[in-house]
């Protein structure tokens, strides 16, 4: 499955585009990570306990997204994009999306 973020791939001519795919997962977060999120905010520095989540988010919801395309017969999907939302105070939405297409070498 070949995954880009473009609307084209080089080489590749698109034959058919079959729709919008997407997955996504709801995360919440640990309590260490919150307190030491907390600590962080009110000194500077990098949130690493967030980026680790926001790392198995995606490796979550880009899965999810694929298999999606695949039930629909694509062999690409392009203009993948990523969103996130805060669900509730304590949790938070990561969404991958994009179009599913069946593509061919030019």
């Amino acid at each position: 499955m070949i995954v880009t973020n473009t609307e084209t791939i080089s080489d590749y001519t698109i034959q058919e585009t079959l729709g919008l795919v997407q997955g996504n997962t709801v995360r919440a977060k640990h309590v260490g990570r919150d307190i030491a999120a907390g600590f962080k905010n009110s000194v500077g520095g990098e949130l690493k306990g967030y980026i680790e989540l926001l790392t198995e988010s995606r490796r979550e919801a880009m899965p999810r997204m694929l298999a999606q395309a695949q039930q629909l017969g694509a062999n690409a999907v392009v203009n993948v994009r990523f969103s996130t939302s805060s669900i509730t105070s304590g949790a938070s939405e990561l969404y991958a999306y994009g179009t599913a297409v069946v593509v061919n070498p030019a």
